[in-house]
């Protein structure tokens, strides 16, 4: 490989890397807007009693997401933030389920 080929290399490496650490923020951001739009559709179904498990497992998911954030471990907040919005979903259907099954 030629030196001017390596150094090629080594710039777009750098630009690589540079745009991806960027993107972490943005990625987070997206992931942790659903997740709390979800928890909080949650909690106005009623899923604090009728998913307690499911409700503040997300809850805690994604409070733990915005804490790994805040510290700059975006990919450690994005898993958070997703494993939070799954759990949240799970208690919107438990809530829905539970509302139908009452008769409202």
């Amino acid at each position: 490989m030629s030196p001017r080929h390596s150094q090629y290399l080594a710039v777009v490496s750098f630009a690589a890397c540079s745009l991806l650490a960027g993107c972490g923020g943005a990625l987070y951001a997206t992931h942790a807007s659903a997740a709390a739009s979800k928890v909080e559709q949650a909690k106005h179904l009623g899923a604090e009693t009728l998913a307690p498990y499911e409700y503040y497992f997300a809850k805690e998911h994604l409070e733990k997401a915005k804490s790994e954030a805040a510290e700059g471990d975006y990919s450690d907040a994005i898993s958070l933030a997703e494993i939070a919005e799954e759990h949240a979903d799970k208690a919107i259907k438990l809530s829905r389920e539970a509302h139908r099954g009452a008769g409202r």
